[in-house]
């Protein structure tokens, strides 16, 4: 399908989402691709990961970005040659990119009951307890946003050793002002991140900005 959603969160910050349900061959004939994203494609296995790969560069297209100015550094981390920042997300039959001239990191989750069984790998027991008093979809809400502003702040700094349960901390939030804050403390490392969520169809659209 053509593009899903756009957001313009401010003059600077723009998101985009997509829906997959086109065929593999119906979005590689729509893409324009280098070498080296031609030969990243071609090692994929699996065909769902394939077609999430060219949704996403869809997104780019969409954005006005080559897939000549889009880089991965040795981390992994995408970068742009304008030198505005780009994260990336894609779950399921979705993919969603945001661009922006602010320190950025987006992620995108699916609710689902699994989240309860993890929970305490990502989330520590005081604020495990507490969440716990919700009723159930409101839980699985809860968890699934603090998950993905967790993801989030990790693709920001992607270093290695952060600890999603012990290094980032998520404010506590309502569900209905779709903001929170959350702090990252690793090493002698300390940032403030604002967080920003919402849902599309079942799932939770999460996105930070370093502070």
């Amino acid at each position: 399908m053509p593009l899903f959603k756009t957001i313009n969160v401010n003059p600077t910050t723009q998101i985009l989402i997509w829906k997959v349900t086109e065929s593999f061959d119906e979005l590689f004939q729509k893409v324009v691709l280098k070498e080296k994203t031609q030969l990243r494609l071609n090692g994929m296995k699996s065909e769902l990961h394939q077609r999430a790969f060219l949704s996403v560069r869809m997104l780019i297209q969409e954005a006005g970005i080559s897939d000549f100015d889009l880089h991965y550094d040795e981390f992994g981390k995408p970068y742009l040659d304008d030198g505005r920042y780009i994260s990336i997300t894609h779950s399921h039959n979705f993919a969603a990119v945001i661009v922006s001239e602010e320190t950025v990191g987006i992620d995108m989750e699916l609710q689902r009951e699994k989240i309860i069984r993890i929970a305490d790998k990502f989330v520590n027991e005081k604020e495990l307890k507490r969440l716990q008093s919700f009723d159930t979809l409101d839980y699985i809400k809860k968890l699934t946003v603090k998950w993905g502003a967790k993801e989030a702040i990790f693709k920001i700094r992607n270093e290695k050793g952060i600890s999603f349960k012990d290094h980032i901390q998520v404010a506590s939030f309502s569900l209905a002002e779709n903001k929170t804050h959350a702090c990252l403390f690793f090493d002698d490392l300390e940032k403030m991140f604002e967080v920003n969520y919402l849902e599309v169809e079942n799932f939770i659209l999460v996105y930070a900005f370093e502070k």
